[in-house]
């Protein structure tokens, strides 16, 4: 790999990356600026919204910041705030404010768009094309269009430029990443590249709009047979990379409460049909929406729940459902003992993180929820609570662990939006036993049996033909083993010190005792500067044990 690669990245972007400096400078967060009285300049500036930088708190000028930074950099600041464990509850409740609202691009470019990826016009395909955007954000706009049946869809159109503009700012922050990653040693134990990897992948996705609509076609399966849930039907004919048809859900968003409470309906009814529907995807499908703000969930027509952007979603495998589960488990029985053990299964731990501080702290968690009955439980709370103290201990969550407590944290903020007494633990109960009983069954112990079972078939067929290489190298002399001895350097070094000053102290000694020429004052020459540099090396020596024994009694 060649070590100069995140350098020449920077240098081909040099004028974006001047772009970004001079961003996070103005906003007091460019470290390496630090030394320069900034002060006076940052109180002339002003954010885009009016105020004064010197007045708002950190976690609100990282928030602007990645705002002005435009929509790279708003995507990775909604990523990091499904990382609480790595920048902290506070920031993490910030950078969920993110939005990703931006000016449409001009109707022609849309049409374009549309005629370049569906190979007509919007006004050959449809029998209707508004060509005045309803919404806009910073990789897509949407607009109305009639299916020549007589239907309304909403067509998602990308962005033009969108897609290089991301490339560029992802090689950025891979270069910037890899460099930190080397050189700042408070930066490394976050893991900068794999967290830059994990949001490339995940925002090339989303700009891959054949992945959502994938996420609709399998959503609207798996509830099927749900006439309480609606997700938006994708229309494979009028969609592409760039191009997504589904159809128009006419209905009352989450987050207006004035209309949802004029509308008459049981707001308490709709909150659990939606929760019920979130858990249904985690606990049943294992494949949820990964996005439940007030904004993506709608009250249609009949009480039903529309389901909208299905972009960002998160998957469940076996293996890591059974830790959910466990996780939930230890919980419920108030087990901190369990508990450690599965988050420090589940995270990634640095050397210097103690054990016993993980397990007091998770005591000290599980005594204050213990006691408490279902009705009070903030669930929310719960979450993030264990999301700082996980974060304390510096052990980094997997990001689909990361991804569905944040999902879980936001369902019940908005559904307490609509009714401020909800408590989704209580909703969760029915689906942790559930869960339990699955986890219990017959079934699942006969799969885990015929797996032990492969596994150790695998090894007895494996293990005769192990053997019989061994033995043949045995005999053929190749056999060979390869021990790797931490710290044993310094040991070997004073060892051959040792064996040196022994051999010049008895050849010094007979040379002085054979009176070997030269001689001066009836001394042989040679043996008494031997017995000098016998005397000076053992000095050292004993130097060396003393100060290595003075270490390791300090570190005992």
């Amino acid at each position: 790999m060649n070590p100069l690669a995140p350098i020449e990245r920077l240098e081909r972007n040099a004028r974006r990356v001047g772009e970004i400096v001079g961003v996070l400078a103005k906003y007091g967060l460019a470290d390496w600026l630090s030394g320069i009285p900034m002060t006076r300049v940052q109180d002339w500036l002003q954010s885009m919204e009016g105020q004064r930088i010197t007045e708002l708190r950190v976690e609100e000028r990282v928030r602007l910041a990645l705002t002005e930074l435009g929509t790279t950099f708003v995507k990775l600041g909604q990523m990091l705030s499904t990382r609480p464990d790595i920048v902290g509850p506070e920031m993490a409740q910030e950078l969920s404010q993110l939005q990703s609202a931006a000016p449409a691009d001009p109707p022609e470019v849309a049409r374009r768009t549309v005629e370049t990826e569906l190979g007509r016009p919007p006004e050959e395909l449809f029998a209707e094309f508004v060509p005045e955007a309803a919404a806009s954000a910073s990789i897509a706009q949407v607009h109305r269009a009639r299916l020549q049946g007589g239907g309304w869809v909403a067509l998602k159109i990308q962005k033009q430029g969108v897609e290089a503009k991301v490339e560029a700012d992802l090689s950025i922050l891979s270069g910037l990443a890899e460099l930190a990653e080397k050189h700042a040693t408070q930066l490394k134990n976050y893991q900068p590249v794999a967290l830059v990897r994990h949001f490339r992948h995940s925002l090339l996705q989303e700009l891959d709009f054949t992945h959502e609509r994938r996420n609709i076609e399998e959503f609207t399966r798996n509830f099927a047979h749900d006439a309480a849930v609606r997700f938006p039907a994708a229309y494979r004919e009028f969609s592409s990379r760039r191009v997504l048809t589904m159809d128009w859900l006419e209905g009352i968003p989450g987050g207006a409460a004035d209309r949802l409470t004029a509308s008459g309906v049981d707001l308490n009814e709709f909150a659990r049909r939606g929760a019920n529907l979130y858990l249904a995807m985690i606990f049943r499908d294992s494949f949820y929406h990964a996005d439940p703000h007030p904004g993506n969930l709608l009250l249609l027509p009949g009480g039903q729940v529309g389901v909208l952007d299905c972009g960002m979603t998160g998957r469940l495998d076996e293996g890591l459902r059974d830790d959910i589960e466990g996780l939930l488990l230890a919980v419920a029985q108030a087990d901190a003992e369990g508990l450690t053990d599965v988050v420090w299964r589940l995270g990634a731990v640095l050397p210097e993180c103690p054990r016993e501080q993980l397990r007091a702290d998770l005591s000290e968690f599980v005594a204050d929820y213990a006691n408490r009955s279902i009705n009070e439980l903030d669930l929310s709370a719960a979450l993030n609570g264990l999301s700082d103290i996980i974060r304390r201990n510096r052990i980094f969550l997997p990001p689909r662990l990361s991804l569905l407590l944040r999902t879980l944290v936001l369902l019940e903020g908005t559904s307490r939006l609509l009714n401020p007494r909800f408590s989704l633990a209580e909703l969760i109960q029915p689906f942790y036993q559930q869960a339990l009983g699955r986890h219990l069954s017959p079934r699942r112990v006969l799969v885990r049996l015929q797996r032990t079972y492969r596994d150790w078939d695998r090894f007895l067929q494996a293990l005769p033909r192990d053997l019989n290489e061994t033995l043949i190298r045995f005999r053929t002399g190749k056999f060979s083993v390869h021990l790797d001895h931490r710290h044993l350097d310094p040991v070997v070094n004073r060892l051959v010190l040792g064996i040196m000053t022994a051999s010049l102290f008895l050849g010094s000694s007979l040379l002085w005792s054979m009176k070997a020429p030269p001689m001066l004052g009836g001394v042989s020459v040679f043996g008494s500067i031997g017995y000098m540099m016998a005397v000076y090396l053992g000095w050292r020596l004993y130097r060396a044990i003393k100060k290595s024994g003075d270490i390791n009694s300090k570190d005992g």
